[in-house]
């Protein structure tokens, strides 16, 4: 029997919904995309573009910026959108998604796209390249601080609890991990695939101070990242709480649209009457 992910009734608020929106006509124009795995990711890379991270996108290799890494990689049309909107880029190459002509592929390049620090989307090595700008970090008595977003999937990855041992046993209080966690991964739920809980027990087990929040609710994202590092000596971990596909109905928790490759027009005016004011 599969278990079924708990219920998260958060509602999405205007900025919430245009975000996603953006995203669906990324997809439009580029053909192809991991539509679930982006709306999963909106509050939490909003909250921390918005609110946490520091970065100046006139000058994206700015030495004093933090570092953010998202390791999994295919949900990558959310953070276009929100590295389009800070400047790092026009918002023209929202629209070249995926055309010879555009920067933005399928997953983040590192020296093709402003604001990207890493190439991802072979998942299980975002952290491992986060632990090592955080130690780095530390080396240099440099002030900015490291974030990885990861995703539940992802920590099927050996590489993943490997650099978590090593960011535990360098205390790296400079580190944040946040998860998203959807409870679904590309062809099931991870309770079937592989089953992660205890997950908050598991990354004190590895040295991390550990909080829970709905990844959907701005407040409690904001909240939480206020108050990181959690422990002074410890890196931290933020497991997110979040639905696959959160913001439209047919969509959520829906592995056909883990990822799509062929997408009609009948199914954008879907997913844009999804995500008009509910008012």
């Amino acid at each position: 029997m599969i278990k079924p992910p708990p219920v998260n009734t958060t509602s999405l608020d205007a900025r919430s919904r245009e975000l996603r929106r953006r995203i669906v006509r990324m997809l439009e124009k580029g053909g192809r995309g991991h539509v679930g795995s982006a709306f999963s990711l909106v509050e939490i890379l909003r909250v921390l573009y918005d609110d946490f991270l520091k970065y100046d996108s006139r000058v994206p290799r700015w030495p004093q910026r933090d570092r953010f890494i998202l390791s999994k990689g295919h949900g990558c049309l959310a953070l276009y959108v929100l590295l389009a909107e800070k400047g790092f880029f026009p918002e023209s190459e929202l629209w070249k998604f995926c055309k010879p002509d555009g920067i933005l592929g399928g997953h983040p390049e590192y020296g093709k796209v402003p604001g990207i620090e890493a190439s991802t989307g072979s998942l299980g090595h975002g952290l491992p390249i986060a632990v090592g700008f955080a130690l780095n970090a530390r080396h240099e008595k440099a002030g900015h601080r490291t974030v990885v977003v990861s995703s539940d999937g992802e920590c099927n990855e050996g590489s993943v609890w490997e650099a978590a041992l090593c960011a535990g046993k360098h205390k790296l209080s400079n580190l944040t991990v946040l998860v998203d966690y959807n409870k679904q991964q590309s062809y099931s739920t991870t309770y079937e695939v592989l089953d992660m809980e205890p997950f908050a027990d598991k990354w004190r087990a590895f040295g991390f101070a550990v909080e829970e929040v709905d990844g959907h609710d701005v407040e409690q994202l904001r909240g939480a990242l206020k108050r990181v590092p959690f422990d002074s000596s410890k890196p931290t971990t933020i497991l997110c709480h979040t639905i696959k596909g959160k913001g439209a109905r047919f969509v959520e928790n829906n592995l056909n649209w883990h990822h799509k490759n062929k997408v009609t027009e009948e199914e954008i005016k879907s997913l844009l009457a999804e995500l008009e004011d509910p008012s």
